[in-house]
C-alpha cells in the first residue's frame, strides 16, 4: 500500500516539475535588423533582458546591408519577423503576403518624421547648402528600394526637380563615404549613422539638409501573414519587450549609444551619440493613421515617378490588433510620448481612406 502511495506521489512531482519545465520554456524567435541606429530597439531589448522578462528567446540575425536584404531573408525562413520600411511595398507588390504589426520608427502623432536621414555632399561638389535646386545635374548616391531612396525623391520634389534631373547611383549605405570620399559621387541620401561617420571622415562634407518632415519614417516589424496568425500571443510579448526598449533608449540615449557600437560594424561611440539624438525623436512603436498614410504616400511617390508599377490597399497589410492591445493595456509604455491626436488615432475595424 505504501509503495503505491510513495508511487503515486513521485509521479504526481515528476508531472508537476515536467509541466513547469515545459511553462518556462522560453519561445524561440528569430528577429532580423538592418545596421541602422533607428533600429536599436531590438538589440537593446535582447541586451537588457526585456525579451527574457516576456518569456521570449530571441535571436537577432545578423545586420544586414538594407532592407531588401532583410526581407529576402524573411523569404528564406531565416527570420520570423523583420524591422523594415520601404522595401515592403517593393515585396508586396512582387507577391510577399506581409503584414506590419506596429512601427520601429517614426511618430505616430503626426504624419512627417525622418530626423534620421540626411543628404551629405562633397565639400567641391557645387551643392549648396539650404538650395536643393543645386542638386540639378549631380551624381547622387541612394540604395534604391529603401527609404533614402525615398527621402532623395522627396527633395527632389520639393525643390522643383525630378528624377531625370540627377544622375541617381545605387550604393549599399556603408560604400556612400567611400564613393564621397573617392569623388565617385557628388552626394548620398542616407540614413544614420552613414551621413554623421561621412561628415567625421570625408575632408569637406556638408550637411545639405537634415530630416525636414518631408517623408515619414515608413519603418515597421514586419512578418509574413501565416506566421503572424499562428503566432499572435508571441507577436504581442514581442512588442511588448521592444516597446520597454523603446522607451528606456528614449531615457537613456547615451547608454543606448554604446548597444550600437556593439550591433553595428565599425562604429564609433561617439558617432552613435551625435546619432541618437536624432533617433529618440522617433523611437516609437505606436501605430496610427499616419502610420498607414505613410506608407501609402511612399507607394504613391514610388509609382509616380515610375520607380515600381501599381500600388496596393495597404489595409490589407497592416495588422494593428496586437500593438491596439499592449497601447491600452500597458499605456505607462508610451506615457513619455506625444498623445496622438484623436483624428489620427485608430481601433478595431480601422480602415484607412487615401
Amino acid at each position: 500500500m505504501k509503495t503505491r502511495v510513495f508511487g503515486a506521489l513521485l509521479l504526481g512531482v515528476i508531472l508537476s516539475v515536467s509541466g513547469l519545465a515545459s511553462a518556462q520554456t522560453p519561445i524561440k524567435v528569430k528577429a532580423g535588423m538592418v545596421a541602422a541606429i533607428d533600429q536599436l530597439g531590438l538589440p537593446i531589448a535582447l541586451e537588457k533582458g526585456f525579451f527574457e522578462q516576456q518569456g521570449l528567446d530571441v535571436t537577432i540575425v545578423r545586420p544586414y546591408p538594407t532592407g531588401v536584404d532583410a526581407l529576402n531573408a524573411l523569404q528564406a525562413g531565416e527570420s520570423d519577423l523583420v524591422q523594415v520600411g520601404v522595401p515592403m511595398i517593393g515585396a508586396v507588390l512582387r507577391g510577399m503576403d506581409l503584414v506590419a504589426v506596429g512601427n520601429y520608427t517614426g511618430n505616430a502623432a503626426k504624419l512627417g518624421s525622418d530626423a534620421t536621414m540626411a543628404l551629405i555632399a562633397g565639400g567641391n561638389s557645387g551643392i549648396v547648402k539650404g538650395d536643393l535646386k543645386s542638386l540639378k545635374g549631380k551624381k547622387i548616391a541612394a540604395s534604391f528600394g529603401t527609404i533614402n531612396h525615398l527621402y532623395i525623391l522627396a527633395l527632389l520634389e520639393k525643390a522643383g526637380l525630378t528624377p531625370n534631373d540627377v544622375t541617381l547611383v545605387n550604393t549599399p549605405p556603408p560604400d556612400m563615404t567611400v564613393a564621397l570620399l573617392s569623388k565617385g559621387i557628388d552626394a548620398f541620401s542616407g540614413w544614420d549613422p552613414w551621413p554623421i561617420v561621412a561628415l567625421k571622415d570625408v575632408p569637406g562634407a556638408v550637411e545639405i539638409m537634415r530630416g525636414g518632415d518631408v517623408i515619414s519614417a515608413v519603418g515597421y516589424n514586419v512578418g509574413l501573414r501565416s506566421w503572424v496568425e499562428k503566432n499572435g500571443a508571441t507577436v504581442e510579448k514581442y512588442l511588448a519587450a521592444l516597446s520597454e526598449a523603446d522607451q528606456w533608449m528614449r531615457a537613456n540615449p547615451k547608454l543606448a549609444a554604446q548597444v550600437a557600437t556593439r550591433w553595428i560594424p565599425g562604429l564609433k561611440l561617439e558617432v552613435a551619440e551625435a546619432a541618437m539624438q536624432f533617433n529618440v525623436q522617433q523611437s516609437d512603436r505606436r501605430l496610427s493613421a499616419n502610420s498607414y498614410r505613410g506608407m501609402w504616400n511612399a507607394e504613391d511617390r514610388l509609382n509616380r515617378l515610375g520607380f515600381i508599377k501599381g500600388t496596393f490597399d495597404v489595409n490589407k497589410h497592416f495588422e494593428p490588433k496586437y500593438i491596439l492591445k499592449l497601447m491600452k493595456e500597458q499605456p505607462k509604455l508610451f506615457a513619455d510620448l506625444p498623445a496622438i491626436p484623436a483624428k489620427e488615432a485608430i481601433g478595431p475595424g480601422f480602415v484607412f481612406k487615401p
